[in-house]
């Protein structure tokens, strides 16, 4: 964009040594507003330029270009995994491809202990040693020899499926720009009549719809007129079934909009309203385990801690934890989303933030880096007991193993800032039960 590169280049100016305007001078003026993302980014580097030379900017380890102000944001330039090798991020902290290879849908493998009926289950059955592969061969045996004294049998032959398109392939299409000269006409888009594009808006979620509002100003003005904001109200409680305000909402297109723009990966919120189930039968030990579980959360929950399932077999759920009074998150409602798999209570269940936070033990993405689910899970552990380590792990972070390492050196070298930080994290992100938005949040 052309206002971009003209603020790029007014920010260079503004850091050189002959800038002739004093340090004083305000540096939200001579910015064009119409992109709020590109209007903050700019005013935090004209901030940081116009510092006293006395008076260095904040880096941690001596890297200069990572300083940390109350306006602090993770840049999402390239996907944090491949560093944009399999494609672009769009704003996110991963690239598409990176999410569905490292955090898949599926909820995990299927149980991999045998289980007798209860005809012939004794109770005291050891569980097979050799996993699903040999519980899969013992069930699927093939089919029997032929008997050769009968008939043959007619062959009929069967055309194979297409062959998918290769993902080298689907990731060229996605990463490069449309050719010039296709035969698509200018402006075509841009002339359809309000009847195609309600038809086509008929075929999209609540999060594609959300996103298209944010395309032009035709664009909006239909779907406002034509999604109630009764719609919008379901959709937000559908994605966010924890989500009980202590305002009278009037605007819930808007309240859409900051919940969903306060999630660190959209992917995630997707994955958490997918509710897919993993292929095969649940296990009763599980069954019985969750169901017993679940009734411990709703008559005795621990203080600031709610979890609920979203699916009948229990593979997915959501859970808030409230930021306790003695931390920077005090007040805030932090959304979490749970992936229990078929092997649990044997694994340990996938745990990410779907609000951002502020904190050297969860990463830009959301994922959690807590000892007791990486490395030593117990079959004491609930997933009420994890939820109560992570909300303690909010009042005094681990920093010996960070899952980010510029933020565990802040809190330890500059404890304030980092206070600071954390705590505009918090209004911003995780205050929405308790703050009516009263503009729309910024599209990235």
């Amino acid at each position: 964009m052309s206002s971009a590169n003209g603020h790029s280049s007014d920010g260079q100016a503004s850091g050189g040594t002959d800038r002739e305007s004093p340090p004083a001078e305000d540096p939200t003026q001579s910015l064009d507003t119409s992109c709020s993302c590109t209007y903050r980014s700019e005013v935090k580097k004209k901030r940081v330029a116009s510092r006293p030379a006395n008076r260095p900017a904040r880096s941690i380890n001596n890297v200069p270009h990572l300083s940390f102000d109350e306006n602090f944001r993770f840049n999402h330039s390239s996907c944090s995994l491949c560093n944009g090798y399999f494609g672009p991020c769009y704003g996110e902290p991963v690239c598409s491809t990176c999410h569905a290879f490292v955090y898949p849908v599926d909820p995990g493998p299927m149980f991999f202990f045998s289980e007798k009926g209860d005809d012939g289950d004794s109770g005291n059955d050891e569980p097979s040693d050799m996993g699903p592969e040999r519980n899969a061969n013992q069930n699927n045996q093939g089919p029997p020899p032929p008997d050769p004294d009968e008939e043959p049998r007619v062959v009929v032959h069967v055309s194979p499926p297409n062959v998918p398109v290769s993902l080298s392939k689907q990731l060229e299409l996605l990463c490069n720009h449309r050719n010039e000269g296709d035969g698509i006409a200018v402006g075509l888009v841009d002339n359809l009549p309000p009847e195609v594009l309600l038809t086509l808006f008929s075929y999209l979620d609540d999060l594609s719809l959300w996103t298209c509002a944010y395309v032009c100003k035709r664009w909006r003005h239909l779907l406002m007129s034509n999604i109630s904001d009764m719609d919008w109200e379901k959709y937000t409680t559908l994605r966010w079934p924890l989500f009980r305000p202590l305002y009278s909402v009037e605007d819930w297109f808007r309240t859409y909009g900051v919940m969903l723009t306060s999630a660190p990966c959209r992917t995630c919120v997707q994955q958490m309203s997918a509710q897919s189930v993993p292929p095969g039968d649940e296990n009763s030990w599980r069954r019985n385990r969750l169901k017993m579980e679940l009734k411990t959360l709703r008559t005795d929950p621990p203080e600031g801690i709610e979890a609920i399932p979203l699916d009948v077999k229990c593979c997915h759920w959501q859970a808030t934890i409230r930021g306790p009074a003695d931390s920077p998150y005090a007040g805030g409602l932090f959304y979490l989303y749970l992936q229990v798999p078929y092997s649990y209570p044997m694994s340990p269940p996938t745990v990410r933030f779907v609000t951002r936070i502020f904190h050297p033990n969860v990463s830009r993405h959301g994922d959690v880096g807590i000892d007791s689910i990486q490395h030593n899970w117990s079959l004491a552990l609930t997933l009420s007991k994890v939820l109560i380590s992570i909300q303690s792990l909010l009042t005094d972070p681990y920093c010996q193993v960070c899952m980010e390492p510029e933020i565990g050196s802040l809190y330890k070298q500059d404890k304030q800032m980092f206070e600071n930080v954390a705590r505009a994290w918090t209004w911003r992100y995780a205050m929405h039960d308790a703050l009516m938005p009263h503009r729309d949040p910024p599209f990235h």
